[in-house]
């Protein structure tokens, strides 16, 4: 379980193909000093389990992405130099200063538009359809692993819109994203439970039924 508070950036150092599926080297900076195989952390949003550390004292680390992962993320896209969100699990006892993210990503959005209007740094994201139901005005969405606040939604086509503050743009990769960049994105967990004890079906389904 995550919060959405990114910890510190990472950067992909190496990549390659493996029967399990992808496998990607990351240098994580004195953060990597204090994983070990076998632990989770997020990246990007997506919950990895860490495969491989550098022994040697070095700062990486490694993780593989598997088949599924590959298929609903953006993990399959990234290449050596890119840079990406780190974020350990919550231990007991920590503030939940974000809100509660499983590093379970349901969908990849993309930047549709970015508007800057004096401080105010406001990103459109356009989501698939059937997530849009579980996005709502001043709920909690992971954007790439980061716990945003919803602005305004959309329908069509579906989107919403999150204002990003100061300190989240220079902490975090969400302020220098730009039109057409793709993200990862999860829903809030809560929404998909209440769903599924109202019946199991989303409004939409359940007009087609009907």
């Amino acid at each position: 379980m995550f919060t959405g508070l990114v910890e510190r950036l990472g950067l992909v150092v190496a990549t390659r193909e493996t029967t399990d599926g992808r496998a990607l080297r990351i240098s994580g900076g004195d953060l990597a000093e204090q994983l070990s195989p076998g632990e989770s952390i997020a990246v990007n949003g997506v919950c990895q389990t860490i495969a491989t550390k550098d022994e040697s004292g070095g700062d990486t680390f490694g993780v593989v992405a598997v088949g599924e992962t590959l298929r609903r993320t953006t993990l399959g896209e990234l290449s050596p130099g890119a840079s990406v969100h780190l974020e350990r699990p919550l231990r007991v006892g920590d503030r939940l200063g974000g809100h509660w993210v499983q590093g379970h990503v349901d969908g990849v959005g993309v930047v549709a538009e970015v508007r800057r209007d004096g401080h105010d740094h406001a990103i459109r994201i356009e989501l698939p359809e059937d997530l849009s139901r579980y996005v709502v005005e001043k709920g909690s969405i992971a954007v790439d692993g980061v716990s945003l606040t919803v602005g305004r939604t959309e329908r069509s086509p579906a989107a919403f819109w999150v204002h990003i503050i100061p300190e989240t743009r220079e902490r975090t990769l969400v302020g220098a994203y730009v039109r057409g960049a793709r993200v990862n994105l999860e829903v809030d967990i809560l929404a998909k439970h209440v769903e599924r004890l109202l019946g199991g079906f989303g409004r939409d389904e359940r007009e087609e039924i009907r």
